[in-house]
């Protein structure tokens, strides 16, 4: 399990940034004193921070230095000022990366996953999401059950990758055919239908029965009972 430690203001982007990582195995913090990051860091002793640049009493660059002063923990900076001064100032501060404001989960997740894998040189395997005794394998696209491996089909993969970054949430069809096939474009939504049957032929000859199920009109959700 990875600390992640979030040092940002605004409660809906921090929220946000939980749920977008907590399912990848990762231990996620937000700040809760913006007086005193450093004492939270010390005692959370996190893997990796995002961080702001605005924040209150002290901005982002002033903890980065601070930090840097006796910790070379990966720093990703989050903000809204995307213009290159602050991005070589934040890079010359001793930030590891940097991301603009609004940003797309996916690119957070491959981020911070890029930076953990070379900082710590984590081995394969390390990112897995888990359902229901379940484990998705990022690094090989095959999942794990009953001491059993289960190969998957590429949609088969994203299918179910994409229900499991959102388990417990109800996925559109639009997002999954948007995932799938990567255009906004029309795509015959009888196709998604018999993705999603072929993965549940496969689960199910796997034992997981039941595991995908329909909310009719609207998408697809993977509910974990653990």
């Amino acid at each position: 399990m990875y600390k992640i430690y979030v040092v940002e203001d605004d409660k809906g982007i921090a929220d946000g940034i939980v749920q977008c990582l907590s399912p990848w195995e990762m231990d996620v913090s937000v700040v809760s004193d913006f007086r005193n990051v450093l004492g939270e860091i010390s005692k959370i002793e996190p893997h990796l921070i995002i961080m702001d640049i605005t924040l209150p009493y002290m901005g982002g660059y002033h903890w980065c230095r601070e930090i840097r002063k006796t910790s070379n923990v990966p720093i990703i900076f989050i903000s809204s000022a995307t213009d290159n001064m602050n991005i070589i100032m934040a890079m010359n501060m001793g930030a590891d990366d940097y991301i603009p404001k609004p940003f797309d989960q996916s690119i957070l997740i491959a981020k911070v996953q890029a930076l953990l894998r070379r900082v710590y040189d984590f081995n394969q395997g390390s990112f897995t999401l888990k359902a229901r005794g379940a484990v998705l394998n990022t690094n090989d696209n095959s999942l794990s059950y009953d001491g059993k491996k289960i190969e998957l089909a590429r949609n088969e993969y994203k299918i179910l990758l994409t229900l499991l970054e959102n388990k417990n949430k109800v996925v559109s069809r639009e997002k999954l055919m948007e995932v799938l096939w990567e255009t906004d474009s029309f795509v015959d939504e009888n196709t998604l239908t018999v993705n999603v049957g072929r993965l549940r032929k496969t689960l199910e000859a796997a034992g997981l029965t039941d595991f995908i199920k329909t909310k009719f009109g609207v998408g697809y959700i993977l509910e974990d009972e653990e």
